[in-house]
């Protein structure tokens, strides 16, 4: 039998995604829609895959599955997003993540992409192993350079900060959630190294990512 923890906080997505998953007669799925109360189910039971969502209030995706990870090292972990993921690549890669299954995902792929990673192999979207090799997409946390690489997307968010804006008038400005926007900001951080916006900007105008009308 094949034990699947599935966490999201998005109850619709939860029920729909076991019943599909529960055609499989060797699949025994468990539901939890709270990323905090998710710890004591895998502390208390062996699950062979974890899904988490990635977006969830409280303890997001990424950093349960450090902690899950910590608690076990060889636990498969997979991210269940309906969300682009390019921006935080290489955060959860570091984390120690599997793969990537997508909520738009049939149910064939979903069975077919966990039955993969229970034999170790990583699950990666067609559209984003096409874009592993261009520049400034998924980059490390800095260049051979020592330049860092932003994406379009971290760039916005970058000049938007320069302005002075709040998170809700920047996350308004870009039309993006909140949610997203701070996911955006954490990678952000994690490129230049530092922990607060003030920082960040400091740092972008050290490095001439800011342009200079936007210093004046």
């Amino acid at each position: 039998m094949v034990n699947i923890l599935i966490v999201d906080d998005h109850l619709s997505i939860i029920e729909g995604t076991k019943m599909l998953l529960e055609q499989e007669p060797d699949f025994k799925i468990t539901v939890e829609n709270s990323s905090l109360n998710a710890m004591n189910l895998i502390k208390l039971k062996h699950y062979d895959v974890l899904l988490f969502d990635l977006y969830m209030p409280h303890l997001n995706g990424l950093e349960l599955a450090k902690q899950a990870l910590a608690y076990n090292p060889e636990l498969t972990v997979l991210i269940y997003t309906g969300f682009d993921i390019k921006p935080h690549f290489n955060l959860l890669v570091e984390a120690g993540i599997s793969g990537f299954l997508s909520k738009t995902s049939s149910r064939d792929e979903l069975v077919a992409g966990i039955r993969s990673a229970l034999k170790k192999q990583v699950i990666l979207p067609l559209s984003l192993v096409r874009e592993l090799r261009r520049p400034g997409i998924i980059s490390d946390s800095s260049s051979s350079n020592g330049k860092v690489v932003l994406t379009a997307n971290e760039e916005q968010i970058l000049l938007e900060l320069s302005k002075g804006k709040s998170t809700r008038e920047i996350a308004a400005t870009l039309a993006m959630s909140q949610r997203s926007l701070e996911y955006n900001l954490t990678a952000l951080y994690q490129k230049f190294g530092v922990r607060t916006r003030v920082d960040t900007i400091a740092k972008a105008k050290s490095l001439g990512l800011i342009p200079e009308e936007e210093l004046k």
